[in-house]
């Protein structure tokens, strides 16, 4: 395999700012591998390459000519299809958008052009991001490269695949429940959630406005925090944006030391559920902070335990008012087969057609929970109990600098075991639900195998204080990587994927 495809993005740029390559030779290099492999993992839902290309000759001339680029300049780029970018469809993974090319770029997608970025093209996800697995996408599943009978993680599955297989060295994702952590996890990828209102939600097709959060995905804690300074910061066309400095997560992640941080191990988030090898290696990997000058106590967060009931209230209550929009009237897919039916037929028809069973579900519960007489009983009450878990969360930060739990009780389980249950499903997203419902900043990290698969650990920071996270990762990557004689990716199965 080509150096390029394995060094990591902050080499990339290194090399492309110094003449030593070129971000044609770079994006070709990425473009070539794509079309090796990718009919098997299927990360891509739209690959422009000829337009990829231009983009990269443009930033070569840049750099040839002395102007100022950015600091990951000439570097490719994979982008969830769930992000706005002109010239390319924008479907979320649903047939109800199927050929859709938006007038406008997301402040994401934009702040990565002005940065020199090169977009390699859009990422396959779960409909509207509504999954664990990738499974619900309309156009196919992706699969794990690290064993393709097995799930990605989702809903930013395709993203964390294509840094996996080394389709991609950088990745963007959205984090609703989980969807950029979970798949960082089960890929043995970085994966961070900033602040919610740390990164642009404009341009972002709406799940549920409240919990979705784009953010940073790669191979490397330093490429996750070059990233994520590049696409936050304050927007004025979010209202929910913050008008606050970013953190300093590059600092953090280059220094990367933890001696006299207090890490707290939140009790509800483990054991029993969890499965052995999981719990083995976060138990490791908190020894091996503790070993680091980390002071480890054990925090208790009780009100953890009803985040995925009133996740599942709040998410589909939040879905069925932003999807009405998909009313088959504006844009997008249109059933009218010999134009004789009603406008209300015609609506009832392209949803029946475009929306898959996932996304019908949740808007069916969301709708009925934020009915007539139901209102109360159910979307109010989910919102105290959101408060309550916030409640925990400052009362834990107030006593140590960063929680962590394990990303995900299990493993990637294997594709179809978990589909017709929804249950089993959701109960993947367990650890991750509660950042999301509170806002805070919250992170990834790869921590070794069980049985073959990869394991993360799940770091969670107050508000605004993202470069916490960039710390305890960096501090665990250089210490396991020192351990493993380098990147746990460069170890196992994603280098041997259709070669």
């Amino acid at each position: 395999m080509s150096d390029l495809l394995t060094s990591t993005a902050a080499e990339l740029a290194a090399m492309i700012a110094s003449g030593e390559t070129s971000s044609v030779e770079v994006t070709q290099t990425h473009l070539d591998r794509i079309t090796a492999v990718d009919g098997e993992i299927h990360a891509f839902l739209h690959v422009d390459g000829e337009r990829a290309l231009a983009g990269a000759a443009a930033v070569d001339a840049k750099i040839k000519s002395g102007q100022q680029v950015g600091p990951l300049a000439g570097v490719p780029l994979a982008l969830k299809d769930v992000l706005t970018y002109t010239g390319a469809p924008t479907t979320c993974g649903s047939r109800i958008l199927q050929g859709w090319h938006p007038p406008y770029n997301a402040t994401v997608t934009q702040r990565l052009l002005d940065a020199d970025l090169v977009i390699l093209g859009k990422t396959n996800m779960d409909e509207f991001a509504m999954g664990s697995s990738t499974e619900n996408s309309a156009y196919g599943p992706t699969r794990n490269p690290w064993d393709t009978d097995r799930i990605p993680g989702g809903s930013g599955g395709g993203s964390a695949a294509a840094l996996a297989a080394f389709e991609a060295p950088l990745a963007i994702g959205t984090d609703t429940g989980g969807s950029i952590r979970q798949p960082a996890a089960v890929t043995g990828t970085v994966g961070v959630k900033p602040t919610y209102g740390g990164t642009s939600r404009y341009g972002l097709v709406a799940l549920a406005s409240s919990l979705d959060q784009p953010g940073p995905c790669a191979r490397t804690v330093l490429d996750a925090a070059l990233l994520h300074e590049v696409i936050a910061g304050h927007d004025p066309r979010d209202s929910t944006s913050i008008d606050s400095p970013v953190p300093a997560v590059v600092e953090a992640a280059r220094s990367g030391g933890i001696a006299g941080m207090r890490i707290g191990v939140v009790t509800e988030l483990g054991g029993e559920g969890y499965a052995a090898g999981v719990q083995q290696r976060f138990d490791e990997s908190v020894a091996l902070l503790a070993s680091l000058g980390a002071e480890i106590v054990e925090v208790s967060c009780p009100h953890f335990r009803y985040a995925l009931p009133a996740y599942y209230l709040i998410l589909p209550s939040e879905a069925s008012s932003n999807l009405a929009k998909f009313d088959a009237m504006r844009f997008g897919l249109r059933v009218d087969d010999d134009g004789t039916l009603s406008a209300e037929q015609v609506m009832a028809a392209t949803r029946e057609a475009g929306f898959g069973a996932e996304v019908k579900r949740r808007i069916i519960i969301g709708t009925y929970a934020l009915s007539s007489g139901y209102y109360d009983a159910y979307y109010g009450q989910a919102q105290k109990v959101r408060t309550l878990i916030s409640r925990d969360f400052d009362a834990a930060f107030a006593a140590v600098d960063v929680l962590v739990s394990p990303t995900t009780p299990t493993t990637a389980f294997k594709l179809g075991e978990r589909i017709d249950d929804p249950m089993a499903m959701y109960m993947n997203d367990l650890c991750t639900i509660p950042s999301n419902l509170a806002g805070n900043a919250s992170a990834s990290f790869p921590i070794g195998l069980d049985d073959g698969l990869p394991v993360g650990l799940q770091v969670m920071a107050p508000p605004l204080a993202d470069d916490r996270l960039y710390r305890v990762g960096a501090a665990l990557e250089r210490s396991l990587q020192a351990t493993w004689g380098g990147p746990l990716l460069n170890q196992i199965s994603p280098l041997e994927v259709a070669r």
